[in-house]
Formats: C-alpha cells, structure tokens, sequence
C-alpha cells in the first residue's frame, strides 16, 4: 500500500479547506430525464468546475496539503487531460511549477487548456509507457512531488466534496438519494464519493460505471482483487482508461460499492446528445458515462432517488461532433 487510507472526516475537512478555490456546482434536475428513466434523477454538472471537470477538487486539496518545503520543487503528475489541468492550475494558485506527462494522443483541447496555466508538458506514449514509473523518474530528476491522478488519500478526499455537495443539496429540497452512479477510471472519484456517503448518506448505494473494454473495477469487484484491462478497448472515454484499479481506492471502494455496470460507445454519445439538448451542458465522453448508464437502464432508477455525476466537459469538437453524427 502506497499510501494511508483516506476517511470520511478527510472528506469534509477537504470540503472547508478547498472551498474558496472552487465553483460548488449546482443540482440540476429535468423533467424528461425523470420521465425516461422513473425515477427522480439529480444531476451533479463538474462541466461547470473550473477546468472544466471534478479534478480540481482533489488537485487543490493535494497541492495545499503539501508541507511549505516542497513546494518549491514543485510538483509532477501523469494525466490524459483532466487532472494535468487541475494540477496546472492549483499550482498556479499556489506559485509551484508544475509538470504534466500526458499521452501523446490526449486531446488537443486538454493539451492546451493545461499549457494556458502555466505547466511544462512532456509526452508519453500511452500502450508502451509505464506512467507512474515515468512520473516517478520525472520528479526524482526536479525534486519535485508526484501527485498521482487517483491513488492518493488527499486527491481521493478532495474529488469526494462533490457528493458532500449532492447530498446537501439534495436533502434542503426534501430528498434522500437511494443511489449516486459515478463516472469510474481509476477509482478516486468514486472513493471519494463512497466516503462521503459513508458519513454523509449511509443509505445510498454507490455504482461505478465504466466505458466498455476498461470495466476493471467492475472485474475487480467480482474477483475481489485488482484485475488489470488489455488496453485494447474503446479509446473514446479517454479520461477513464486507467489500466487497473488504485491500491488505495480499491481498498476504500471494494468494501463500500454496490457494483459497476458499463456502458457502450453509442450510449455514451446517446447521453452527451441529451445533456446538449436538454440540460444545455457539454459532456465530453468520459464524463457522460454515469448518465448513459441511467438512459440505458442499466441502472434502475424506477422509483428511486439517484444521483449522477457528471464529471467533466473537455471534449474536442470534433469528438462532440461525431456523437452528434452517431
């Protein structure tokens, strides 16, 4: 075990200490979302985070965490996108130089948007490389401090303020959440949020869901240790092709989850065409799996309260182009 297993009071402490240098997203909810699945669908929008997804969560907690000493060293993380640009910009927040290994076929939109804050970027190529151990090499040569995307107890207690959020929300309109669906790569997110329930809503079940081809959490689960995928699956969720589960948050998460389902490529952009058309968001494909999940039924909302998140909204255009074309 690389590292101390977070808690839910890691959770709320990360809540108060990140809280001036996020956006708390709102609760949203649609009638025709209720109407197609049958239940009572609330909707967690991270497209409207800065930096465009939930990473900057866990990214400021990490970044504001480290000791006044290592800062200056700054930091280095390995990311297809999302993270990198949370990474970038809590360092900028904080005055550290930042550098971010990204796959040489991350999104251009991703690339850039990590650049505009400040960070070096280095690429890598993702079916050759070993990311960590290259992230690893690169802050030993800096000195710097590895922030790793998911395995880690300050990155899972930050990504988990989200569901904090939900539930709090959800309980002044007079609502308890049956389950929360969360979109699932490496686990952090889901850690996070499995945590927050734990102390928060007990009584909600936690689903991951995952993009067809890299449903390792979902194998990991039935096995009950960690399964590694081929690496040969579906490439359109790009922010979720973690290899395996984290030793941490498959330790926080295989106690704690209720399952994994997984969804397809033409159900993921089936939900990115509704969250346009409908809850008027741009979803990128990996943070549109959790609401293809509920509009495929694969899970069941019929008469239940359950959550979504939706967890970021950095999608090339002409990947958004093509869900519409699908």
């Amino acid at each position: 075990m690389s590292g101390s297993l977070p808690t839910p009071q890691d959770v709320r402490d990360a809540a108060l200490r990140i809280a001036p240098h996020i956006v708390r997203t709102p609760m949203l909810r649609h009638r025709l979302l209720d109407e197609m699945t049958g239940g009572t669908i609330l909707v967690k929008p991270e497209v409207l985070q800065r930096t465009g997804s939930f990473k900057l969560r866990g990214a400021t907690n990490a970044a504001m965490r480290l000791p006044e000493a290592a800062r200056g060293a700054g930091v280095v993380t390995h990311s297809s996108g999302n993270h990198g640009q949370a990474v970038a910009c809590a360092s900028a927040m904080l005055g550290m130089p930042a550098l971010i290994a990204m796959p040489m076929d991350a999104p251009a939109i991703k690339v850039e948007s990590t650049r505009r804050w400040g960070a070096e970027i280095t690429f890598f190529d993702r079916k050759t490389t070993d990311r960590e151990t290259l992230a690893s090499r690169l802050a030993g040569e800096r000195g710097g401090t590895v922030l790793p995307p998911f395995d880690h107890a300050d990155v899972i207690a930050g990504q988990g303020t989200l569901a904090l959020e939900l539930f709090e929300d959800a309980k002044a309109a007079g609502l308890a959440l049956d389950a929360l669906a969360v979109c699932t790569g490496g686990g952090g997110l889901i850690a996070g949020c499995a945590l927050a329930a734990e102390g928060a809503s007990p009584g909600t079940a936690i689903w991951a869901v995952e993009p067809e081809g890299w449903d390792d959490t979902k194998r990991s689960l039935e096995a009950g240790a960690r399964i590694t995928n081929d690496g040969q699956g579906e490439t359109i969720c790009d922010a979720l092709l973690s290899m395996r589960p984290g030793e941490i948050t498959f330790a926080v998460n295989q106690p704690r989850l209720a399952g994994a389902v997984v969804v397809t490529r033409a159900e993921v952009f089936r939900a990115m065409r509704f969250a346009f058309e409908h809850l008027k968001i741009v979803v990128e494909p990996g943070g549109a799996v959790a609401l293809a999940a509920v509009l495929a039924g694969k899970l069941d909302a019929r008469g239940k309260v359950v959550g979504i998140v939706i967890s970021g909204g950095n999608v090339d255009p002409a990947v958004f182009a093509e869900a519409f074309a699908a």
